[in-house]
């Protein structure tokens, strides 16, 4: 790994304090710039790149049918990463500032609906077993907090209050904010806290030996439980966040308040929540209305 390339992760570790999730996706994207450039060009290295260099790869990505969400992650990896060895005078013009994201079509999020989440708790089996509490909890816990995967893994035991029904969440960019916990969800965290006792760490989520919870032990656990239960073809915790916002909307809460409780910073990331609960209601009315159901 470049001098230049370790600078700029220990910016982001230590300076920006981003997750170890979104370090690695930064590592791996610039690591995979780095390969292609070499490809072309065994001299090649990332603080020579021009702009050319850059648009031959992002059309490469492009080639490949991947996304064009991964891909603008993978452009917006790269304008971090010029921007800060420009601020540091490690480079002298930077390669990547007239490279732009590609346009994206709107899209609505997906959710689970509420009689899904319903059906999956009153019908799967969850036994009295440390795994079985635990996993109920999990699924109740992001459902009911629309919490971040990230954030779930980072609570610690210190963090509930259990006299104000709530719960400090570390979010992106440290960023603190406090989410109510309903009264089902007190009433298992306790029970789970007996069973957990035994363990010696501060996360709250644990496994069944007492180590902290990796995401991909969190990814794994979510999507067999949707699998059996659920219609929606993405099966991810962040489905579940999108569940919580989805269904807060549609039961009364206002914008301002789920962009709260979700930690947004800006109003305009939770509209897109505003989109799918358009949809159900203009199918409502196409049913209700008599005028909807008239032909013209």
């Amino acid at each position: 790994m470049t001098k230049a390339l370790t600078s700029f992760l220990n910016y982001l570790e230590f300076e920006k304090k981003v997750s170890k999730h979104t370090l690695t996706a930064y590592s791996t994207d610039l690591l995979q710039f780095q390969s292609f450039l070499i490809q072309e060009d065994q001299n090649a290295a990332l603080v020579t790149a021009n702009k050319a260099e850059i648009r031959l790869w992002v059309a490469s990505l492009m080639d490949t049918k991947k996304s064009t969400r991964s891909i603008n992650r993978k452009i917006a990896s790269l304008k971090s990463f010029y921007k800060h060895l420009r601020k540091h005078e490690l480079i002298t013009i930077d390669p990547s500032k007239s490279i732009h994201s590609i346009k994206t079509p709107s899209r609505i999020p997906q959710h689970v609906k509420a009689s899904e989440m319903d059906g999956l708790f009153k019908n799967e089996t969850f036994d009295d077993s440390f795994t079985g509490v635990r996993d109920k909890l999990i699924l109740e816990f992001l459902y009911g907090t629309g919490t971040r995967a990230s954030e779930l893994l980072g609570i610690e035991v210190q963090d509930l209050d259990f006299n104000s029904q709530s719960i400090k969440v570390l979010g992106k960019r440290n960023k603190e904010r406090i989410i109510p916990l309903h009264t089902i969800l007190v009433q298992q965290l306790k029970n789970y806290l007996s069973y957990r006792k035994a363990f010696d760490t501060s996360q709250l989520f644990v496994t069944e030996t007492g180590t902290p919870l990796k995401y991909h032990q969190l990814y794994t656990l979510v999507k067999r439980y949707l699998s059996t239960n659920t219609t929606v073809s993405r099966k991810s915790p962040h489905i579940l966040r999108h569940s919580f916002a989805t269904t807060m909307l549609e039961n009364g809460a206002s914008l301002n308040d789920i962009k709260e409780l979700l930690g947004h910073t800006n109003l305009s990331a939770t509209q897109i929540y505003t989109h799918s609960s358009l949809k159900r209601m203009k199918n409502v009315h196409a049913q209700a209305h008599p005028r909807a159901q008239k032909k013209s």
